[in-house]
Protein backbone atom coordinates (compact mmCIF):
# COMPACT_ATOMS: atom_id res chain seq x y z
CA UNK A 1 0.00 0.00 0.00
CA UNK A 2 1.28 3.45 -0.62
CA UNK A 3 2.75 5.62 1.80
CA UNK A 4 0.68 9.03 1.71
CA UNK A 5 2.06 12.49 3.33
CA UNK A 6 1.36 13.31 6.34
CA UNK A 7 -0.75 15.65 7.87
CA UNK A 8 0.42 18.04 10.92
CA UNK A 9 -1.50 21.00 12.49
CA UNK A 10 0.29 24.57 11.04
CA UNK A 11 1.10 25.01 14.82
CA UNK A 12 2.12 21.78 16.03
CA UNK A 13 5.67 22.80 17.28
CA UNK A 14 4.48 25.95 18.56
CA UNK A 15 3.62 26.56 22.35
CA UNK A 16 1.07 29.00 22.62
CA UNK A 17 2.23 31.48 25.14
CA UNK A 18 -1.21 33.53 24.77
CA UNK A 19 -4.31 31.45 24.94
CA UNK A 20 -6.86 34.33 23.79
CA UNK A 21 -3.90 35.34 20.91
CA UNK A 22 -3.89 31.61 19.87
CA UNK A 23 -4.72 31.61 15.77
CA UNK A 24 -5.62 28.15 14.24
CA UNK A 25 -4.60 27.62 10.54
CA UNK A 26 -5.11 24.60 8.21
CA UNK A 27 -2.67 22.22 8.94
CA UNK A 28 -0.04 21.43 6.29
CA UNK A 29 1.06 18.12 5.17
CA UNK A 30 4.78 16.56 5.34
CA UNK A 31 6.85 14.87 2.39
CA UNK A 32 9.62 12.21 3.76
CA UNK A 33 12.59 13.19 2.18
CA UNK A 34 15.73 11.11 3.42
CA UNK A 35 13.63 10.81 6.49
CA UNK A 36 13.25 14.40 7.06
CA UNK A 37 9.47 15.79 7.12
CA UNK A 38 9.27 18.66 5.02
CA UNK A 39 6.66 21.02 5.20
CA UNK A 40 4.08 21.09 1.48
CA UNK A 41 4.29 24.83 2.14
CA UNK A 42 3.56 28.15 -0.33
CA UNK A 43 6.18 31.13 0.86
CA UNK A 44 2.56 32.84 2.16
CA UNK A 45 1.71 30.49 4.46
CA UNK A 46 5.60 29.87 5.63
CA UNK A 47 5.70 33.01 6.61
CA UNK A 48 2.67 33.00 8.09
CA UNK A 49 3.88 30.69 10.05
CA UNK A 50 6.66 33.06 11.70
CA UNK A 51 4.71 36.21 11.88
CA UNK A 52 2.02 33.81 14.00
CA UNK A 53 5.00 32.96 16.39
CA UNK A 54 6.19 36.15 16.99
CA UNK A 55 2.90 37.93 16.96
CA UNK A 56 1.71 34.95 19.80
CA UNK A 57 5.10 35.15 21.87
CA UNK A 58 5.59 31.61 21.10
CA UNK A 59 8.68 29.20 19.82
CA UNK A 60 9.29 27.46 16.87
CA UNK A 61 12.43 26.19 15.05
CA UNK A 62 12.87 26.21 11.57
CA UNK A 63 15.39 24.32 8.69
CA UNK A 64 15.86 24.76 5.32
CA UNK A 65 16.54 21.34 4.11
CA UNK A 66 18.34 20.67 0.94
CA UNK A 67 20.28 17.70 -0.40
CA UNK A 68 22.91 18.11 1.83
CA UNK A 69 20.90 18.74 4.73
CA UNK A 70 19.84 15.15 4.08
CA UNK A 71 23.02 13.69 3.60
CA UNK A 72 24.74 15.23 6.45
CA UNK A 73 22.12 13.65 9.16
CA UNK A 74 21.51 10.48 7.41
CA UNK A 75 21.65 7.77 9.95
CA UNK A 76 21.68 10.80 12.86
CA UNK A 77 18.70 9.16 14.47
CA UNK A 78 18.97 11.90 17.32
CA UNK A 79 19.35 14.95 15.09
CA UNK A 80 16.30 12.96 12.90
CA UNK A 81 14.18 12.71 15.77
CA UNK A 82 15.15 16.38 16.54
CA UNK A 83 14.09 17.62 12.93
CA UNK A 84 10.64 16.19 13.08
CA UNK A 85 9.59 18.78 15.71
CA UNK A 86 10.94 21.90 13.51
CA UNK A 87 9.05 23.37 10.68
CA UNK A 88 11.36 22.49 7.62
CA UNK A 89 11.17 23.97 4.36
CA UNK A 90 11.82 23.27 0.74
CA UNK A 91 15.09 24.72 -0.33
CA UNK A 92 16.59 23.94 -3.52
CA UNK A 93 16.38 21.76 -6.64
CA UNK A 94 17.85 18.76 -5.00
CA UNK A 95 14.59 17.73 -2.54
CA UNK A 96 12.25 18.76 -5.53
CA UNK A 97 13.63 16.13 -7.19
CA UNK A 98 13.74 14.07 -4.67
CA UNK A 99 9.95 14.87 -3.86
CA UNK A 100 9.36 14.04 -8.06
CA UNK A 101 10.77 10.46 -7.58
CA UNK A 102 8.84 9.85 -4.18
CA UNK A 103 5.73 11.72 -5.08
CA UNK A 104 5.41 12.21 -8.74
CA UNK A 105 5.70 16.36 -8.20
CA UNK A 106 7.82 18.96 -6.79
CA UNK A 107 7.04 21.53 -3.59
CA UNK A 108 4.96 23.84 -4.38
CA UNK A 109 7.80 26.83 -3.60
CA UNK A 110 11.71 26.91 -3.04
CA UNK A 111 12.08 28.33 -0.05
CA UNK A 112 15.54 28.82 0.76
CA UNK A 113 16.88 31.10 3.21
CA UNK A 114 18.72 33.67 1.13
CA UNK A 115 14.80 34.53 -0.02
CA UNK A 116 12.82 33.77 2.61
CA UNK A 117 14.12 36.37 5.05
CA UNK A 118 14.29 39.30 2.65
CA UNK A 119 10.64 38.66 1.94
CA UNK A 120 9.93 38.36 5.19
CA UNK A 121 11.63 41.30 6.43
CA UNK A 122 9.96 43.31 3.44
CA UNK A 123 6.22 42.24 4.17
CA UNK A 124 5.74 41.89 7.70
CA UNK A 125 3.72 44.43 9.42
CA UNK A 126 4.85 44.42 12.67
CA UNK A 127 8.48 45.40 13.66
CA UNK A 128 10.88 42.65 14.91
CA UNK A 129 13.84 41.99 16.65
CA UNK A 130 16.17 40.00 14.80
CA UNK A 131 19.45 38.50 17.01
CA UNK A 132 22.30 37.18 14.20
CA UNK A 133 24.55 34.35 15.98
CA UNK A 134 27.13 32.38 13.64
CA UNK A 135 29.40 33.16 11.10
CA UNK A 136 32.73 34.69 11.02
CA UNK A 137 34.30 37.28 12.85
CA UNK A 138 33.13 40.29 11.41
CA UNK A 139 30.62 38.93 8.93
CA UNK A 140 27.41 39.71 11.14
CA UNK A 141 28.41 42.67 12.20
CA UNK A 142 28.24 43.93 8.38
CA UNK A 143 25.29 42.07 8.17
CA UNK A 144 23.01 43.65 10.92
CA UNK A 145 24.85 46.78 9.00
CA UNK A 146 23.20 46.32 5.79
CA UNK A 147 20.32 45.05 6.95
CA UNK A 148 19.26 47.78 9.20
CA UNK A 149 19.61 49.92 6.21
CA UNK A 150 17.69 47.73 4.34
CA UNK A 151 14.99 47.25 6.56
CA UNK A 152 14.68 50.34 8.89
CA UNK A 153 11.33 48.96 10.32
CA UNK A 154 13.15 45.87 11.94
CA UNK A 155 15.74 46.26 15.02
CA UNK A 156 19.31 44.00 14.15
CA UNK A 157 21.72 43.01 16.89
CA UNK A 158 24.54 40.37 16.35
CA UNK A 159 24.73 37.71 19.81
CA UNK A 160 28.16 36.25 18.69
CA UNK A 161 30.11 35.04 15.37
CA UNK A 162 30.10 31.17 15.21
CA UNK A 163 33.38 30.65 17.01
CA UNK A 164 32.62 30.96 20.37
CA UNK A 165 33.98 28.77 23.13
CA UNK A 166 31.82 25.94 25.93
CA UNK A 167 33.08 27.94 28.40
CA UNK A 168 31.54 31.32 26.47
CA UNK A 169 28.23 29.17 25.66
CA UNK A 170 26.21 29.65 28.69
CA UNK A 171 26.96 33.45 29.46
CA UNK A 172 25.68 33.55 25.44
CA UNK A 173 22.68 31.64 26.20
CA UNK A 174 22.21 34.17 29.50
CA UNK A 175 22.47 36.85 26.95
CA UNK A 176 19.99 35.48 24.63
CA UNK A 177 17.28 35.16 27.35
CA UNK A 178 17.39 38.84 28.34
CA UNK A 179 17.30 39.56 24.88
CA UNK A 180 14.74 36.98 23.77
CA UNK A 181 14.46 37.86 19.97
CA UNK A 182 11.50 37.64 18.17
CA UNK A 183 13.74 35.78 15.81
CA UNK A 184 16.71 34.02 16.36
CA UNK A 185 19.27 33.00 12.73
CA UNK A 186 21.43 30.94 13.64
CA UNK A 187 24.52 30.39 10.97
CA UNK A 188 26.84 27.19 11.79
CA UNK A 189 26.55 25.26 8.94
CA UNK A 190 24.64 21.56 9.14
CA UNK A 191 24.70 20.02 10.80
CA UNK A 192 25.89 22.34 13.80
CA UNK A 193 23.37 25.14 13.50
CA UNK A 194 20.54 22.28 13.71
CA UNK A 195 22.14 20.60 16.74
CA UNK A 196 22.22 24.21 18.47
CA UNK A 197 18.65 24.97 18.05
CA UNK A 198 17.30 21.61 18.68
CA UNK A 199 19.72 20.57 22.18
CA UNK A 200 20.39 24.32 23.19
CA UNK A 201 17.90 26.85 22.54
CA UNK A 202 14.08 26.74 24.26
CA UNK A 203 11.00 29.18 24.70
CA UNK A 204 13.38 31.74 26.58
CA UNK A 205 16.07 31.84 24.09
CA UNK A 206 13.74 33.73 21.55
CA UNK A 207 10.29 32.75 19.32
CA UNK A 208 11.53 31.88 16.38
CA UNK A 209 15.48 29.87 15.44
CA UNK A 210 15.89 29.35 12.51
CA UNK A 211 19.05 27.64 10.69
CA UNK A 212 20.58 29.66 7.88
CA UNK A 213 24.01 28.35 6.90
CA UNK A 214 25.86 31.08 4.63
CA UNK A 215 22.91 33.91 4.58
CA UNK A 216 25.18 36.01 6.75
CA UNK A 217 27.79 36.03 3.75
CA UNK A 218 25.13 37.23 1.38
CA UNK A 219 23.83 39.70 3.87
CA UNK A 220 27.24 40.88 4.66
CA UNK A 221 27.90 41.25 0.66
CA UNK A 222 30.60 38.97 1.09
CA UNK A 223 29.48 36.71 -1.33
CA UNK A 224 27.67 37.78 -4.31
CA UNK A 225 24.35 35.78 -5.55
CA UNK A 226 24.15 34.25 -9.03
CA UNK A 227 22.36 36.33 -11.57
CA UNK A 228 18.38 36.18 -11.66
CA UNK A 229 18.47 34.32 -14.61
CA UNK A 230 20.70 31.42 -13.20
CA UNK A 231 18.50 31.58 -9.86
CA UNK A 232 15.23 30.82 -12.42
CA UNK A 233 16.85 28.28 -13.64
CA UNK A 234 17.76 26.51 -10.28
CA UNK A 235 21.15 26.44 -11.27
CA UNK A 236 21.97 28.84 -8.20
CA UNK A 237 24.50 25.83 -6.89
CA UNK A 238 26.27 25.62 -9.60
CA UNK A 239 27.14 29.50 -9.45
CA UNK A 240 28.31 29.06 -5.70
CA UNK A 241 30.35 25.94 -6.78
CA UNK A 242 32.32 27.85 -9.41
CA UNK A 243 32.87 30.83 -7.01
CA UNK A 244 33.84 28.70 -4.11
CA UNK A 245 35.12 24.94 -5.19
CA UNK A 246 37.61 24.30 -3.34
CA UNK A 247 34.97 24.47 0.16
CA UNK A 248 31.85 23.46 -1.87
CA UNK A 249 33.07 20.55 -4.39
CA UNK A 250 32.51 17.91 -1.96
CA UNK A 251 29.11 18.89 -1.04
CA UNK A 252 27.97 19.50 -4.70
CA UNK A 253 30.29 16.89 -6.45
CA UNK A 254 30.05 14.26 -4.45
CA UNK A 255 27.25 15.24 -2.06
CA UNK A 256 24.84 15.48 -5.23
CA UNK A 257 25.13 11.79 -6.57
CA UNK A 258 25.03 10.93 -3.06
CA UNK A 259 21.85 12.32 -2.23
CA UNK A 260 20.20 10.83 -5.45
CA UNK A 261 21.28 7.57 -4.53
CA UNK A 262 19.50 8.10 -1.15
CA UNK A 263 16.37 8.70 -2.97
CA UNK A 264 16.83 5.62 -4.92
CA UNK A 265 16.93 3.89 -2.15
CA UNK A 266 13.90 5.20 -1.02
CA UNK A 267 12.01 5.17 -4.07
CA UNK A 268 12.77 1.53 -4.06
CA UNK A 269 12.06 0.44 -0.37
CA UNK A 270 8.55 2.28 -0.78
CA UNK A 271 7.17 2.77 -4.06
CA UNK A 272 5.86 5.95 -5.52
CA UNK A 273 4.14 7.66 -3.16
CA UNK A 274 0.86 9.66 -2.99
CA UNK A 275 -0.10 12.99 -2.16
Amino acid sequence: MPLTESTVPATASITIASEAGSRKRPGYAKRDIGGIGIAVMEREAAIAEVVDAVSTGSHMKMAFCNANLVNVVAGNAALLRSLSTFLVLADGIGVDLGSWMLYGKAFPANLNGTDFFPTLFARSGRPMRVALLGGRPGVADRAVANLTKRYPAHRFSVVSHGYFTAEEEPLLLEGLKAQRPDLLLVAMGNPLQERFIADKLGPQHGSVAAGVGALFDFFADEVPRAPELVRKARLEWIFRLWLEPRRLWRRYVLGNPAFLMRMARQYAMGGRRSG
